[in-house]
């Protein structure tokens, strides 16, 4: 049971001792990678505090990536090694673990509001079916299943995921074309493995720094490629000697831009020019669209085989689910079975099967229908507070995804204006660390997210945030 010196009498507000004590002892590696804390209700009875106390305290820990929050199972001390500061080109970013920016901030005391553009809202997750389908699993359970399963994934978990794709994204596979991965950072590792060789390969600029840093690091030239209002640069493209292109087409990461029709017209044809050349689409937050017609996919589109489709549950339902899907291409599929089908898969079959039920049973389709209109709600609500800020802001990423693209028209550096609002308690996350190259900007830009905030959280957060920058207008 941890024991921490709590000083009633202080300024500091309890559970901010808690959350700097905590932090404390997993930077000087007394609590350890993996380590179960004690539950908040023991806690709080061994500390003589309130339950709240300690709640806000690990939630804090857990937005900051300190703690996980295993569903019913309690807090775990988290590997914080992605969250040391290196430098890249004069330029300091993080490297976190999912689709994390780099930050240059402060950590030392908690935010108040945490304007995080990866967090999902779990709240309302159907936990109680998940929990059923998981209980029907274990009392049915086929001891094959503790049996190593087939490299690709299950098949029935791959024949819902080929339907899914299919009816919400206009995808064009079969079964056999799938891979079941645990999250998207370890397919990108697997498609370094399958891509026929080490050629360059095209990045939108900005973008999703983790795929940039394993398809470096695993030995690609990469070629960064500006992005317009309408996505990808594809003429600047074509003059590149570029022989793959990664792209979030649907959804431009992080600029929140669509690939128009004839972008991806321009962007297919481009492939289909050379046998080898091959389309990498994350299809990312493809789910969360909230005017207009969805955005059919690339691979739907495809007739010359040379788009290899990429998705990932970790946004639609829950990150701890670490299950990501990818489609290969006739062509790499036969390489992938040639060269690297000796990579066993990477999620549980258990896991898969439960995920496989939850998707068959229509609850999967029930809970986006229901986030779609959460999220809605949340994203109204943000450019509704933020109008408080009149013309010295610009939005951009209106439509779709789980944050908005907000440009602060003031004369602050964005390092300055994270500065600002990290000392009134609210966290931000600049665009210049999705960046490849450094793109020359008039004003700071800052990607702002909303789904793990309520509305009166929003509220209160941009209140704050604007008290914090009034001086400077």
């Amino acid at each position: 049971m941890l024991t921490i010196p709590l000083q009633s009498e202080s300024h500091i507000p309890l559970y901010e001792q808690i959350y700097t004590y905590i932090k404390k002892e997993i930077h000087d590696h007394n609590l350890k990678e993996g380590e179960k804390l004690p539950s908040s209700r023991n806690l709080a009875l061994h500390l003589g505090v309130s339950r709240n106390t300690i709640n806000l305290a690990y939630d804090q820990l857990v937005s900051e990536g300190y703690l996980e929050a295993k569903n019913k199972s309690g807090y775990y001390v988290c590997n914080i090694m992605p969250l040391q500061k290196v430098q890249d080109k004069n330029r300091k970013f993080i490297l976190e673990t999912e689709k994390t920016p780099a930050q240059d901030l402060p950590v030392s005391t908690p935010f108040l509001y945490d304007f995080s553009p990866f967090t999902i809202d779990l709240s309302n997750f159907p936990f109680s079916t998940w929990r059923k389908l998981s209980k029907d699993c274990m009392v049915g359970m086929n001891q094959d299943l503790f049996l190593l399963g087939d490299n690709q994934g299950e098949q029935d978990l791959r024949q819902c995921i080929a339907k899914y794709v299919h009816d919400a994204r206009g995808v064009q596979c079969q079964t056999e074309q799938i891979i079941i991965g645990a999250g998207m950072g370890y397919l990108l590792q697997l498609l370094t493995a399958i891509l026929p060789q080490k050629a360059p390969l095209a990045m939108e600029n900005p973008t999703y720094m983790r795929a940039y840093s394993i398809f470096s690091s695993a030995g690609f030239p990469i070629v960064p490629i500006p992005v317009t209002t309408h996505g990808i640069h594809t003429e600047y493209l074509k003059n590149t000697t570029a022989a793959y292109a990664y792209v979030t087409p649907s959804h431009q990461y992080p600029l929140g831009y669509v690939l128009g029709a004839t972008g991806r017209h321009a962007l297919l044809s481009w492939a289909a020019k050379e046998e080898y050349r091959y389309i990498i689409e994350d299809d990312h937050d493809s789910e969360f669209r909230y005017k207009g017609k969805p955005i059919p996919s690339l691979q739907g589109l495809d007739t010359s085989e040379s788009v290899i489709y990429l998705g990932t549950f970790s946004r639609s339902i829950a990150p701890a689910i670490r299950v990501a899907y990818m489609i290969l291409p006739p062509k790499l599929l036969a390489h992938y079975r040639a060269h690297c089908f000796f990579y066993s898969n990477t999620v549980s079959r258990i896991d898969q099967k439960i995920l496989s039920d939850f998707i068959r049973g229509g609850h999967f389709e029930r809970h986006l229908n229901k986030m779609r209109k959460i999220y809605h709600a949340k994203h109204d609500s943000m450019i509704e507070a933020l109008s408080i800020f009149g013309n010295k802001i610009k939005i951009s990423n209106y439509n779709a995804g789980l944050h908005l693209l907000v440009e602060f028209k003031l004369s602050l550096s964005e390092q300055e204006l994270l500065s600002i609002a990290n000392k009134a308690g609210i966290r931000m996350y600049g665009l210049s660390s999705h960046e490849i190259e450094p793109i020359s900007r008039k004003y700071p830009i800052c990607l702002m997210g909303f789904a793990n905030l309520t509305t009166e959280q929003i509220k209160n957060g941009i209140q704050v945030l604007y008290s914090a920058l009034y001086p400077y207008f």
